[in-house]
């Protein structure tokens, strides 16, 4: 039986699941193998805790549990002390494009900044007030006795001394001035001015002219500088006690579906630009994880792969193979879930199911090997079904016997024997295997 699972994050997980999405919350009570992949993930992680930076694609088919590994991962970085900030693309997201797609990203992203005390984004205030009250708090245990303008001049000492160590990025003098102008917001109480200060972070202000006259800034964030600005706040966050920065990008068939050539090359530089600071060490304490399909990767006309410069970064060696991966190398591919994996999955999902509905599970180790016995025997499983399909149909049948106690899985199923069945879970081997995993 599985651990207890909060209601609420049971519901979100069930009802995302039948819908074919990725929840944002509870992935730990159902991930299954991808044991090497994550570890290799978590790795880059600690490097950038230590200052590093890190870059990598992650590569799998429609369904095949690519969006979950990285929200899994999100979540695995929040709980760790770093911020992070994640996206979609869409033919409205890109890095780089004529009509502001290059800002829509990043306002996407800073959108969904998410840290341990809120995972679900919306925490750039949240951030800003917690590193002035760490400041105060520090302040406090140095100059114990201080208080009124004198405590504050201190305050404002360490203030400037973390603005000023970004001064020296590019763009941020501007990014210092933002901040500080927010430590003058918040002593003063000015909650317009906050206001003001966040909605230029967050990349809302359309003309240098109208941040000049609300803040006095001549700048603004914009489609050629948004990612120095994820840089500068990398930097920051660091200042602020966060471990770093970890910047998710899924959907990157996007790209490769834009039909001008000269944009797609536009987009391909911009990452080219963000794996080369990477590797040159001219990014710290940030990460990149980018999800996309094996086509959008290595299509050689439209693809990732048809930017030169990519292709002979991203390339493989002569060595690896599916059995033999190089774990280290930028694209790390995703197989599929063995059959032994999916038994545990939703032998998993059956526990959350009747825990959810307060019933105890009634589908046995058979019924649940008969189910996946039907569902890779589908014509074209072999080739084309997805862990995505099997967990909705799954789910689907759980949800149709709760609602039909008088039902079985066969009446559902139909009742076909397993003898016949061609490429299922052989039952012996299902105790081993559960045993393999659970351990």
């Amino acid at each position: 039986m599985a651990g207890q699972v909060p209601a609420r994050i049971a519901n979100n997980l069930i009802n995302a699941l039948k819908g074919g999405v990725v929840p944002r919350t509870g992935l730990e009570y159902i991930t299954v193998g991808r044991t090497q992949e994550i570890n290799a993930i978590l790795h880059d992680i600690e490097m950038i805790g230590e200052g590093g930076a890190s870059f990598r694609f992650i590569v799998g088919k429609y369904g095949s549990g690519k969006s979950f590994l990285l929200q899994t991962i999100r979540n695995y970085a929040t709980a760790k002390g770093f911020a992070v900030v994640d996206a979609d693309l869409s033919p409205e997201r890109r890095f780089a494009g004529t009509k502001g797609q290059g800002l829509a990203t990043y306002k996407e992203l800073i959108q969904n900044l998410s840290t341990k005390s809120k995972p679900d984004g919306g925490a750039l205030g949240l951030i800003l007030e917690k590193w002035i009250s760490g400041i105060q708090s520090s302040v406090k245990m140095q100059y114990p006795a201080e208080e009124g303008e004198a405590f504050d001049r201190h305050v404002e000492a360490q203030i400037y001394a973390v603005a000023g160590s970004l001064e020296g990025m590019v763009n941020g003098f501007e990014f210092a001035k933002a901040v500080v102008l927010y430590w003058k917001a918040y002593r003063q109480d000015d909650a317009a001015m906050k206001s003001n200060v966040l909605k230029w972070f967050r990349g809302e202000y359309v003309t240098r002219r109208d941040a000049k006259e609300e803040l006095g800034i001549n700048f603004i964030v914009n489609d050629e500088n948004w990612y120095d600005f994820l840089k500068l706040f990398a930097a920051f966050l660091v200042g602020a006690g966060y471990q770093g920065l970890l910047v998710i990008i899924d959907e990157l068939v996007n790209i490769f579906k834009i039909s001008n050539s000269v944009t797609r090359a536009n987009n391909y530089e911009k990452i080219l630009t963000m794996y080369n600071d990477v590797l040159q060490g001219k990014a710290r304490h940030i990460g990149f994880l980018m999800g996309g399909t094996p086509q959008c990767i290595e299509d050689k006309y439209k693809g990732v792969f048809s930017y030169e410069a990519l292709r002979s970064r991203l390339a493989e060696g002569h060595f690896a193979t599916d059995d033999l991966k190089d774990l280290s190398a930028p694209i790390i591919r995703l197989q599929m879930l063995s059959q032994e994996e999916m038994y545990i999955l939703v032998e998993k999902l059956q526990n959350i199911h009747a825990q959810l509905y307060h019933y105890e599970p009634a589908l046995t180790q058979e019924d649940l090997v008969y189910f996946l016995t039907v569902e890779y025997n589908r014509v074209g499983a072999e080739t084309h079904i997805t862990p995505r399909e099997i967990i909705r149909d799954f789910i689907e049948l759980i949800n149709i016997l709760y609602q039909n106690p008088g039902k079985r899985v066969a009446d559902i199923l139909g009742d076909n024997s397993f003898q016949m069945a061609k490429g299922g879970i052989p039952e012996e081997e299902i105790g081993d295997a559960f045993l393999e995993f659970e351990v």
